[in-house]
């Protein structure tokens, strides 16, 4: 594939835009299940603690900060992966602007420096709302962004960094924005949302895991082999499922049932990637997940939504 250096298509292949959606759905499922809550709290169900709307400004910002700061994200591991050794030609996913030249290493850097500055001025007006604890979400956030590419993915940590940021703090800080508070099964929700996006980075690590091995970088995939990893993956999506046990017996069946089609989509995928085991085929599979990952997003949203109105 012919790419223009620094031209417009690389800087798109650059930011990865499927990976978007790992960072919406913590987003939309913080959203959605504040939006329940302000029903309860109409209903007399909850105290509102002095709130009693949805407010759009907080959830703009929230969906503009986790969208630069995955970009910012993509842009610091292309460009440090790259430097260290870690995407050669030996590479089995998708090729990489820095590795393939389509992005010059100075131009990489410039990227990382607006992007994480823009996020940075999109998330500084949280604090009128969310109070100076955001401060320290927000530097925590740019903080770890780094340390994944330069440290934690290197050490078998990425997983532990997944959970916490794309899981329990974009779904507990855009549900707290909103509520000023933040329930138990907003906390189990995050976790379950945490495990459903980990699968991805199981199977990217899962497909790259000779090539991580060669080089050095000692993933989780690395640490405790292929086959656990296979059982890790199934865990991990039947375990998000079962977080919704906490909305069934609070009688919000939907939020509960829906995931169901999640499950099941899952496990297929699961049992593909057992099948393929090695090699670039994995990559369908790297795709099917994200697929599963939205949908996932799209039906427990769905769920909270129909136990509001039905």
């Amino acid at each position: 594939m012919e790419i223009k250096c620094n031209s417009l298509k690389a800087w798109i292949l650059a930011a990865r835009p499927k990976t978007l959606t790992g960072a919406a759905v913590p987003v939309m499922m913080g959203l959605s299940l504040a939006w329940s809550y302000f029903h309860q709290a109409d209903t007399g169900a909850i105290e509102s603690y002095g709130r009693d709307s949805m407010n759009i400004i907080p959830a703009v910002l929230c969906v503009l900060f986790a969208f630069i700061m995955q970009i910012d994200a993509n842009f610091i591991n292309d460009y440090f992966d790259w430097r260290k050794g870690s995407d050669d030609e030996l590479r089995l996913g998708p090729r990489r602007a820095c590795a393939q030249g389509w992005v010059t290493a100075k131009a990489m850097v410039w990227a990382i420096a607006v992007t994480t500055l823009s996020a940075i001025v999109v998330g500084l007006p949280l604090v009128c709302y969310g109070g100076l604890n955001m401060l320290w979400v927000g530097v925590s956030c740019v903080l770890f962004c780094f340390l994944y590419t330069l440290l934690m993915s290197y050490i078998g940590l990425g997983d532990i960094l997944v959970l916490v940021f794309f899981g329990i703090v974009p779904v507990c800080v855009t549900f707290y924005l909103q509520t000023g508070t933040v329930t138990k099964e907003v906390f189990l929700s995050s976790l379950a949302c945490g495990m459903v996006i980990d699968t991805l980075l199981v199977v990217n690590n899962y497909r790259d895991r000779d090539n991580d091995k060669r080089v050095g970088k000692r993933t989780l995939v690395v640490l405790i082999g292929a086959r656990a990893t296979e059982i890790l993956y199934f865990s991990l999506g039947l375990f998000a499922f079962h977080m919704g046990l906490t909305f069934f017996f609070k009688g919000d069946y939907f939020t509960f049932f829906l995931p169901t089609i999640y499950l099941s989509m899952h496990a297929h995928t699961y049992r593909k990637m057992k099948r393929i085991k090695h090699g670039k085929a994995l990559n369908l599979i790297l795709g099917e997940n994200a697929r599963n990952m939205f949908i996932y997003g799209l039906l427990f949203c769905a769920g909270v939504i129909l136990d509001v109105l039905i």
